[in-house]
């Protein structure tokens, strides 16, 4: 029998997440897996920094098998998203056969970009330095180019010293950053526990460095010790 690759397979059928697509074109598959990609990519949008009033642009660019590889002909093919899958940058979605006289399951290389308004560099920066106002500029940038978030609030990267350089046009993103102390071991901190529909506010002595961003460990009068995230200065954010 025939190999082929799955460029080349005249007719198929999709099936994805309970949903099924007759496909006509050899490169139905392949649509069908941008789809999905670029849907998965919109949906993490919520859960990153916030990109401000701009509205994100994004691509999905599916890559090709080794042109070694050949598949046999199939009546089904199924794409999934394997353990592991992350929606954004580069990335890999599997695609295998349900239906046909040989079974198979390869992975496409995927790339997602996800494009929107950041504030970037307007020049080069060195380790050290103190960002100003005037290092700040608007442009449009691959959000999905790192798996950190870019700072999206000024106020959050004017005053603060820089981890490492960064280049002309290259977005600001937390890791930049060298982290904000707002507390020491030792000292006394407000803890703000936080629920739904309630908030509790309390003290506890801090049982680590409160670095900006990060988790924490306190603990309370009574001796119970909760872990929160360092927010602000001399406060604890606890999540319940």
């Amino acid at each position: 029998m025939p190999r082929l690759r799955l460029r080349d397979l005249a007719a198929s059928a999709l099936a994805l997440g309970g949903w099924t697509y007759a496909a006509a074109a050899a490169d139905a598959p392949l649509a069908q897996v941008e789809k999905v990609l670029h849907q998965e990519a919109q949906a993490r949008l919520p859960r990153q920094a916030n990109v401000g009033a701009s509205t994100p642009r994004i691509e999905v660019s599916v890559g090709e098998l080794d042109s070694r590889v050949r598949l046999a002909p199939c009546a089904r093919i199924e794409p999934y998203l394997p353990a592991g899958f992350k929606p954004w940058g580069r990335t890999r979605v599997g695609v295998r056969c349900t239906e046909g006289p040989t079974r198979w399951n390869v992975f496409l290389p995927v790339t997602v970009r996800v494009y929107a308004q950041a504030w970037v560099a307007r020049t080069a920066l060195p380790a050290g330095a103190v960002v100003s106002e005037a290092d700040l500029v608007r442009a449009e940038v691959d959000l999905a180019a790192s798996p950190d978030p870019v700072i999206e609030d000024a106020g959050r990267a004017v005053g603060r010293t820089l981890a490492r350089a960064v280049a002309p046009g290259e977005p600001f993103r937390t890791t930049h950053m060298r982290p904000i102390q707002w507390f020491s071991a030792g000292e006394t901190v407000k803890v703000v526990a936080v629920g739904k529909g309630f908030t509790v506010v309390g003290e506890a002595r801090a049982l680590g460095p409160g670095l900006d961003g990060q988790k924490v460990r306190v603990r309370t009068d009574s001796g119970r010790v909760v872990v929160g995230v360092a927010s602000a200065a001399q406060t604890v954010e606890v999540r319940l």
